[in-house]
């Protein structure tokens, strides 16, 4: 889930950071460069581990900043297929599910994808939402986002960026988990204890 990724960036450093140590000014310029943003194919940045080196402080003729050759390593989030995950329930549409993990809310588990026989019915609680519920020995077992959520990771993808986003669409995610429920030991915990 969480893996250590060695990078090597050539970083402008802004002259009024060059009062700084040099070390931290370069782990705060690459922070805000790379903390909490999406790489393709590498995953999602949760922070800078440790600056490997930093070489080549250059200052190019017409600029006040320093530029640095930097090999860092980061701490990245990026999920391997087939690994099961602990998430909470953000939103139950008829499409299927949406998970949350807190610090990351772009995975789905779609109506193909969830226990069989399910089905959905409208959400006494919110209106615009859906309950799905799990039907097991004539036993009915809601997904209702009391309970953690274990799923199973089905596939990881990276869209390209739209050119163009409609005013209503909803947010691009550069990242996007594919999640699935059908499985023993998946779906809310409470299933299972």
């Amino acid at each position: 889930m969480f893996y250590l990724s060695e990078i090597e960036h050539k970083l402008r450093l802004p002259p009024h950071l060059l009062n700084l140590p040099l070390n931290e000014a370069i782990k705060g310029e690459l922070e805000g460069l790379f903390v909490d943003k999406v790489i393709a194919n590498l995953g999602l940045i949760i922070s800078i581990y440790d600056v490997r080196s930093i070489d080549d402080g250059f200052i190019y003729p017409s600029e006040g900043a320093s530029t640095y050759m930097v090999k860092f390593r980061l701490v990245v989030f990026r999920p391997f297929v087939g690994e099961v995950i602990t998430a909470k329930l953000k939103e139950s549409k008829a499409e299927g599910l949406r998970l949350s993990l807190g610090f990351f809310d772009d995975i789905y588990v779609p109506a193909p994808l969830l226990p069989d026989p399910s089905r959905s019915e409208p959400d006494p609680e919110n209106k615009n939402q859906v309950r799905w519920i799990w039907k097991f020995d004539e036993l009915d077992y809601p997904i209702d986002g009391v309970d953690e959520i274990r799923f199973q990771v089905h596939n990881v993808s990276y869209p390209s960026m739209p050119l163009e986003q409609d005013k209503d669409s909803k947010p691009f995610a550069p990242m996007v988990i594919k999640g699935s429920l059908d499985a023993d030991g998946l779906g809310p915990i409470s299933w299972w204890i």
